[in-house]
């Protein structure tokens, strides 16, 4: 299954009448007939740009593994302590990213277990339109808790940076 290269995404309908006139049963039949072909290539077409998508993602988590499993050598083998400037920036970072990850992981999960992606039966439009909108609010509230959890990780590298200098005032 060839793939099309990306920005080739216009498409042309040519609807050419069976030889009976148009007012014909076999004009509609043939009309929903090549609006489908046209709907199936769309369909082929956002799957190959998933595909390309998903590639490049593989190859991200690849790095980032990689990155994450050097970061842990080093970080055993590290003698001294870790200055926490650097390590609550760190921390908030890898708070961060790690809930981003967790939602693609999610979504990409609730894509591939989806009934009506994967059986070919479509649900009710008001079921789809409410799980849409469970989805989408979803999304917007992990988003939210995403946001608030960088503001405390923040909140608390400035706490420890505060008490820290407060401990050099008293030391003095």
């Amino acid at each position: 299954m060839a793939c099309r290269p990306p920005g080739s995404a216009s498409y042309t309908v040519v609807i050419i009448p069976p030889r009976s006139s148009l007012y014909s049963l076999d004009a509609p039949r043939f009309y929903l007939w090549v609006k489908r072909l046209k709907d199936l290539e769309q369909e082929k077409d956002a799957l190959c740009s998933g595909m390309e998508v998903l590639e490049k993602a593989r190859l991200w988590y690849l790095q980032r593994l990689e990155e994450n499993q050097a970061r842990q050598g080093s970080f055993q083998t590290q003698q001294s302590g870790v200055n926490p400037r650097q390590d609550g920036a760190a921390e908030a970072w890898s708070c961060l990213l790690r809930s981003r990850i967790q939602r693609v992981n999610g979504s990409l999960g609730s894509v591939m277990t989806e009934p009506n992606v994967t059986s070919g039966s479509s649900a009710s439009l008001p079921d789809a339109v409410t799980d849409s909108d469970l989805r989408w609010q979803n999304t917007a509230l992990a988003q939210e808790v995403s946001d608030k959890n960088r503001k405390i990780s923040l909140l608390e590298f400035e706490k420890d940076t505060i008490l820290e200098q407060l401990d050099e005032l008293q030391a003095r």
